[in-house]
């Protein structure tokens, strides 16, 4: 799921309106497995190893649950009401039943057979229960649990739910943990809270989670406020935030900044010219893979091919052109929409240019209202890094998914100061089961959902602030540490 900061726009939201549109991001829910993809007409989807088609949710309200037929269609299925309170024929224990493989009349070919003419799942269901000899002698909790087993085998039934932060993080910690450095959402939770995300905030994060935890910072603040993202490499990754389906007025807010440029912000050394001369460099090497592509397809074809071929050495040509990492990129077909496609990359990267200026002129306010960290790479140069741009009395977070990294920068944040009510944390969280008779805690649960070391901002002290006197601090913390003269010359004497 990883990709370049393009992703698909989202279609713009209909306040007020619960109802699924086409185009919109969703979350599709078997029991307990979530995918979230997008509603598309005439698009097939595979999921749970069924596939199907997502037209019939159009119109329909978030929460909704389908049932699919034969054919990939979806088809809305109606809450049943449950039956009264019936005295069900069961057994008062299972000490008698054998499972032998023998109590269930129905063969596989039967049930095939009545897949193949088209029998819903909950019919099937209720044959495999009338064709088992045993399913009356078994305890009340032991026909609900096999009820519940055989429906979840045979019965496709998927709810359609509408994206969120805690959705989305279930979601991906269930299914990709790696892509979000294996944060769990209850961590999710606890930085957004510790970090104080609000409405109007000023805020930086520096993420390499597929966007979850930037797009869970746009949610809290409903699209008031700024966000500048610092990313690494060559453009931020926003694969998670693209789920949520934000409306196109969060993204006015939303800034983004290279990661490699922020010492020369500090130095002050950061200008125009240094964003647009990178693009050249690299457009040097695009250019020469280019040339190199194009020659050898050139080869098996004929010369009106190869008459082509100089119109096509322009360096603004092939700089547009050969974007590798563009997942919209397609060969043009001809001269026209080489230009168009040309014309239409240059806006782009002249738009992002103008992003990164804009980043840039409110990182060096250094007036941040929080800080978020939640990276791969080793936390202590970025934290200290960063820290520079954040106002005092303001809180930082910062996530590692190991103890030792926070540990320290923990000890580097105390040697630098200007933080206070450092705090080193790992939240513990366990799933209960809540049933009638039957709940106790689940025998599986999670080992570890990550670390957070978090702080607040103070104004550094003037010795330490000040670089002229950093030597002078340096001989006045050596001198208290070393051993008065007079102690040393006692120490013989008494021995004498």
């Amino acid at each position: 799921m990883e990709g370049s900061g393009e992703h698909p726009s989202p279609q713009p939201p209909h306040p007020g309106d619960n109802r699924i549109h086409e185009g919109d991001f969703v979350v599709l829910k078997r029991e307990d497995v979530l995918k979230a993809v997008q509603v598309q007409r005439r698009k097939k989807v595979t999921f749970e190893k069924q596939w199907f088609y997502l037209d019939n949710v159009i119109g329909h309200n978030y929460g909704a649950t389908f049932e699919v037929t034969s054919g990939g269609g979806l088809q809305l299925k109606k809450k049943k009401e449950e039956p009264t309170s019936e005295t069900k024929e069961a057994g008062t224990d299972n000490r008698n039943i054998i499972d032998d493989g023998k109590s269930q009349k129905l063969t596989q070919d039967d049930i095939k057979a009545l897949k193949d003419k088209g029998i819903k799942g909950e019919e099937i269901v209720q044959q495999l229960i009338e064709n088992s000899t045993t399913f009356r002698d078994k305890t009340e909790f032991a026909q609900d649990k096999y009820i519940k087993k055989k429906k979840k085998k045979y019965e496709a039934v998927i709810t359609i739910l509408k994206p969120s932060t805690r959705i989305l993080s279930i979601m991906y910690y269930a299914r990709e943990p790696g892509k979000i450095n294996h944060m769990r959402y209850d961590t999710l939770a606890q930085m957004l809270t510790l970090g104080n995300i609000r409405a109007g905030n000023k805020m930086i994060v520096m993420e390499t989670c597929s966007g979850l935890v930037l797009g869970a910072m746009m949610e809290r603040m409903g699209g008031f406020g700024s966000i500048i993202q610092l990313y690494p490499g060559d453009g931020p990754v926003r694969v998670a935030t693209a789920c949520f389906g934000f409306p196109k007025s969060f993204l006015s807010g939303l800034y983004e900044f290279p990661l490699n440029k922020v010492d020369s912000l500090l130095n002050g050394t950061f200008s125009a010219e240094i964003l647009y001369a990178e693009p050249k460099d690299s457009a040097s090497v695009e250019e020469s893979n280019g040339a190199l592509e194009e020659k050898q397809a050139s080869k098996p074809d004929n010369e009106d091919s190869m008459a082509e071929a100089p119109e096509s050495n322009h360096p603004e040509q092939e700089s547009m052109e050969v974007v590798p990492q563009d997942p919209e990129y397609k060969e043009p077909k001809d001269r026209r929409s080489k230009k168009d496609y040309i014309q239409e990359k240059q806006r782009r990267q002249e738009e992002q240019r103008k992003r990164h200026l804009d980043a840039a002129a409110l990182l060096s306010e250094r007036n941040a209202d929080g800080l978020i960290v939640a990276s791969r790479f080793h936390p202590t140069p970025l934290l200290l890094s960063l820290l520079d741009f954040v106002a005092p009395s303001r809180p930082f977070v910062v996530y590692c998914q190991y103890k030792e990294p926070l540990l320290e920068c923990y000890t580097k944040l105390r040697e630098r100061g200007g933080v206070i009510n450092l705090r080193l944390s790992e939240t513990w969280l366990r799933n209960y089961q809540v049933l009638p008779d039957r709940s106790h805690p689940k025998l599986l649960m999670s080992g570890g959902g990550g670390y957070l070391l978090s702080g607040f901002t103070v104004v550094l002290d003037n010795l330490r602030a000040d670089t002229s006197l950093k030597s002078s601090a340096s001989t006045l913390e050596s001198h208290k540490t070393e051993e008065p003269a007079a102690k040393r010359q006692k120490c013989p004497e008494s021995g004498s």
